[in-house]
C-alpha cells in the first residue's frame, strides 16, 4: 500500500493531503491535551514497531507481495489519533529516508495506513471491549475483527485511488497519464489479496500482542480508551522486552526479502516496462525519480543487496523513526499536565 511518485495525478495529491490534514491536527490535538511528555517513549516504540513490522513482505499468489503495519496494534493502546501520529512518523520516515511510498505521496499513504486502519480497527475493538474485564475473549475478537477490517478498507482505498486514475486523467491519444490499471483491476488487486492473506495477519500479530500484554503488562491494555494514564505507564513500565523484542526483529528482517516479487502497483519503470504496457505513462516516467533516498530500497549503497545492509537500514529505521516520534511527542507535549 505504499503508493509511489509518479502513480496518482497532482489533482489526487493535493486532495489526499488536505484529507489527512484534519486528522493530523486532531492527532497533535490530542497529544496535548490527554497525553504529556511521559508518554513519548511508548509513542516512539509503537511507531518504530510499526517501521520494523512492514519490512517483513508477505508472498501473495501471482508473484506480489504485502505486508501488515502494526497500526491496528497502535489504535488499541494509544488509541485512534496518537496512532495516526505514531503510524504517520513511520510511513514520513519511510519515504524520505528509504524510498518505501512517494515523497508527493504521503498524503495518500497517511491516509490509507495511518488514518483508516487506526479509525476503524479501534471503533471495532472498543465496541467488543466496552465494559469487559481485561482478559475477556471478546477483546481478542475484537482486535481481530478490527485489524482485518482496518487493512481490508485500507486496501480498497488504495486501490480506489489507482483505480480512479486513467478514468480522470488521459493524455490526448486517451492513453493514461499516471497509474494505468481501472478500477476494475485496481480493487480487486488490492482488496482479494490483503482480505485473504495481509488482513489475516494483521488479525494475527494483532492478536498475539494483544495476548502477550494482557498476562505480562495488563495496565498497558487498560489504558486503551484512557490516554491520559499512558504518561505514567510509559515511565514506570520501560518497555525493555519490548525493545529487544523489536531488535530481534531488525535482526531477522531479511525474512522479508525472501518473498519473491514487487507488491502490486509499486512498480519501478523498469518493472513496468515488462509487463505488456504499450508505453510507460507519463506522470510515472517523470515523477517516479523525484527523490533520491539515501537508504533506497532498505540497502545501503556500499553493502549493495545483501542481508546486512537490509539489518543495518532496519537497525537505521528504528533508531531513526524512534527518536522522531520521541521528540515530537515531547515537543508537542511541552506544558501539558493531563
Amino acid at each position: 500500500m505504499h503508493i509511489p511518485d509518479g502513480y496518482l495525478s497532482p489533482a489526487t495529491l493535493v486532495f489526499m493531503f488536505l484529507l489527512v490534514l484534519p486528522f493530523w491536527f486532531t492527532g497533535i490535538r490530542r497529544l496535548r491535551q490527554t497525553l504529556n511528555a511521559r508518554s513519548a517513549p511508548l509513542i516512539a516504540l509503537l511507531a518504530a514497531f510499526s517501521f520494523v513490522i512492514m519490512m517483513f513482505n508477505i508472498p501473495i499468489p501471482g508473484g506480489t507481495t504485502a505486508h501488515v503495519t502494526g497500526a491496528a496494534l497502535a489504535a488499541v493502546i494509544l488509541g485512534p489519533e496518537a496512532a495516526t501520529i505514531a503510524i504517520s512518523t513511520a510511513l514520513i520516515i519511510q519515504a524520505f529516508f528509504f524510498g518505501d511510498g512517494g515523497i508527493l505521496a504521503l498524503g495518500a499513504n497517511c491516509f490509507n495506513m495511518a488514518v483508516i486502519v487506526p479509525q476503524f480497527s479501534s471503533a471495532i475493538y472498543r465496541r467488543f471491549a466496552n465494559n469487559t474485564p481485561i482478559d475477556s475473549p471478546k477483546r481478542l475478537t475484537g482486535a481481530a475483527i478490527g485489524a482485518w477490517t482496518g487493512i481490508t478498507l485500507a486496501a480498497f482505498f488504495a486501490g480506489l485511488e489507482f483505480g480512479i486514475q486513467p478514468l480522470l486523467f488521459k493524455s490526448p491519444d486517451g492513453s493514461p497519464l499516471y497509474a494505468p490499471y481501472p478500477l476494475s483491476v485496481s480493487i480487486p488487486a488490492m482488496v482479494i489479496p490483503h482480505a485473504l492473506i495481509a488482513s489475516v495477519a494483521e488479525a494475527l500479530l494483532t492478536v498475539l500482542v494483544i495476548a502477550y500484554l494482557r498476562r505480562s503488562n495488563p495496565a498497558m491494555l487498560e489504558s486503551a480508551g484512557k490516554p491520559g494514564n499512558i504518561g505514567e505507564l510509559s515511565e514506570t513500565g520501560k518497555f525493555r522486552t519490548l525493545w529487544v523484542a523489536m531488535l530481534v526483529l531488525a535482526a531477522v528482517s531479511p525474512l522479508g526479502l525472501l518473498a519473491p516479487g514487487t507488491a502490486w502497483g509499486e512498480w519501478g519503470t523498469d518493472e513496468l516496462a515488462k509487463m505488456g504496457l504499450k508505453a510507460i505513462p507519463e506522470g510515472i516516467a517523470r515523477l517516479s525519480g523525484i527523490w533520491g533516498a539515501p537508504l533506497q530500497g532498505y540497502n545501503l549503497p556500499a553493502l549493495g543487496n545483501s542481508n546486512l545492509g537490509y539489518i543495518l537500514s532496519a537497525l537505521v529505521g528504528v533508531l531513526v523513526v524512534s527518536v522522531v516520534a520521541w521528540l515530537f511527542t515531547r515537543i508537542m507535549t511541552i506544558g501539558s499536565k493531563p
